[in-house]
């Protein structure tokens, strides 16, 4: 009787089983996903290697397989071109079964990547683009936007900066629409809260001398130089106004997009006193040193907040598959924006409506080599800055809002 039962609750147990692979569906067998980024251009250190890196510890800390199923990771280098970035995302997407594309700096490529993604109806996750379309205007079902947008950095940077008495300001812009964009936000932040833009430069993009554009700020007498662009030039800026002693002389620098890999480039000497804001530092607490030193073990380098929230924007997607039973991309996306994301990259996150994950970011300000304690010892939090304040309200002109 009693290997009767016995026998019927195996059978029971079975069923059930074979009932959840039945609604389990993976498609291909497999759940692939692709690092497309930048492997040796100006955007390699950033992303490049280590936001492979990052995704593969994903991976690895998720166990290798999600619902019965194995988890790959391939890498692609788009040569921070449009064409080829385009190129390889249909490929993947077409050919080689990617259901997820992270990463992909240079915001031209990834918008040209959100376009194949919209139409082969694949997901994609940005990190280390930062134009606030594409949860605006271009706003997509399919594409997500995890690390930053220009707006929340130049609000965020901007608005706490004005607020501690930086109400004077002179920009040093990069000639394209990335830096444009900074500008832009970053001065409507200051008029609105009191301060006076006093003017602008633009030099072109990867300017070798940068001199008469530090002198002109400089002339400016601007309580503080906003740097609105990327590298090199935000790098090349912040050396040579070290050595025409903009500090010195009392002017403070704002960096509108400034990374920490970009810090330990120039060294503490010439990067100390620069404000900026960041969705995430290494030593901010328990938990992001504990993932950051794993990280470093295989990089021999601090992660960027890039490289970080690739990991996070991994971990989230696998467990919306694992919770949702498949990895169709529209479903794994509702399921994505159920739950608070809180982990170790994100305070206070949220996926909203319109595929934006809003979350608290950080005003620091760069250490002088006194301060620092020990290597990679780089920021000092002055101000936590909550998503809502950052990144706004969402842009009426995402037709995903609802009106």
């Amino acid at each position: 009787m009693l290997s009767g039962k016995l026998s019927l609750l195996a059978a029971f147990a079975g069923a059930l089983l074979s009932s959840s692979a039945a609604l389990a569906q993976v498609s291909d067998d497999v759940v692939k996903i692709g690092v497309l980024t930048d492997m040796n251009g100006p955007a390699s250190t950033p992303t490049g290697q280590g936001s492979v890196t990052a995704a593969q510890m994903a991976v690895d800390d998720f166990g290798g397989t999600v619902l019965g199923k194995p988890i790959s990771v391939i890498v692609g280098d788009h040569q921070d071109k449009p064409d080829i970035g385009a190129g390889i995302a249909r490929r993947w997407y077409d050919t080689e079964q990617v259901d997820l594309i992270v990463d992909v700096p240079v915001s031209a490529v990834g918008l040209a990547v959100q376009n194949i993604a919209n139409e082969k109806k694949r997901m994609f996750i940005t990190h280390s683009t930062g134009s606030a379309d594409f949860h605006g205007k271009f706003c997509s079902p399919y594409a997500i936007q995890w690390v930053f947008d220009t707006r929340a950095l130049a609000v965020g940077t901007a608005q706490e900066v004005v607020k501690r008495g930086g109400d004077s300001w002179f920009f040093i812009t990069d000639d394209y629409a990335f830096g444009h964009s900074l500008e832009r936000d970053a001065s409507a932040v200051i008029l609105k809260n009191g301060g006076k833009v006093l003017g602008s430069v633009k030099p072109p993009f990867a300017t070798p001398d940068l001199s008469s554009f530090i002198l002109q700020a400089q002339a400016s007498k601007a309580k503080i130089i906003g740097i609105a662009g990327g590298p090199p030039n935000n790098m090349n800026e912040i050396k040579t106004a070290g050595e025409f002693g903009v500090l010195k002389g009392g002017q403070q620098m704002a960096g509108l997009l400034a990374l920490i890999t970009d810090i330990h480039s120039l060294g503490l000497p010439a990067a100390q006193g620069l404000l900026l804001t960041t969705s995430f530092y290494w030593d901010m607490d328990d938990k992001t040193r504990e993932w950051s030193k794993r990280y470093f073990a295989k990089m021999n380098r601090m992660p960027t907040m890039w490289q970080a929230g690739v990991y996070s924007s991994v971990m989230v997607y696998l467990n919306a598959i694992k919770d949702s039973g498949t990895d169709e991309p529209l479903k794994v996306a509702a399921k994505m924006r159920e739950k608070p994301i809180e982990d170790f990259f994100a305070r206070n996150g949220k996926l909203r409506e319109d595929n934006l994950m809003v979350h608290d970011l950080m005003l620091v300000q760069v250490k002088s080599p006194e301060e620092s304690k020990y290597p990679w010892d780089y920021y000092k939090v002055l101000a936590k800055i909550s998503g809502e304040d950052a990144f706004g309200p969402m842009d009426p002109a995402c037709a995903m809002v609802k009106k």
